[in-house]
């Protein structure tokens, strides 16, 4: 599994690539059939608090799923959109049992 990490319109620092890089591969264990995570940090009108965006990609050989979240911290937003990805493939797993 991939994992690519984009700042875009700032520099994102090691730690910061470092911690999004082990969170979102913590997905890897819920899932094997990830293939890649792709996440987009982006800051939103920056003198404003809550302007820290993770738009975060997960792609799978037969499905996509995507999160996009806005918090005051960019670890913040990361947490929270891979929270909802996980309940993403939660629900997808569920569904593929069901087959």
């Amino acid at each position: 599994m991939e994992v690519k990490v984009n700042a875009i319109k700032f520099d994102a620092d090691d730690r910061l690539v470092e911690f999004v890089e082990k969170k979102a591969n913590k997905l890897s264990k819920l899932c094997d059939e990830i293939t890649e995570i792709d996440v987009k940090l982006k800051v939103e009108k920056p003198a404003v608090n809550g302007n820290r965006e993770a738009a975060i990609t997960l792609v799978m050989p037969k499905e996509q799923m995507f999160a996009d979240k806005v918090a005051d911290t960019f670890e913040e937003a990361v947490t929270q959109a891979l929270l909802a990805l996980e309940n993403q493939v939660s629900r997808y797993k569920e569904k593929q049992r069901g087959k």
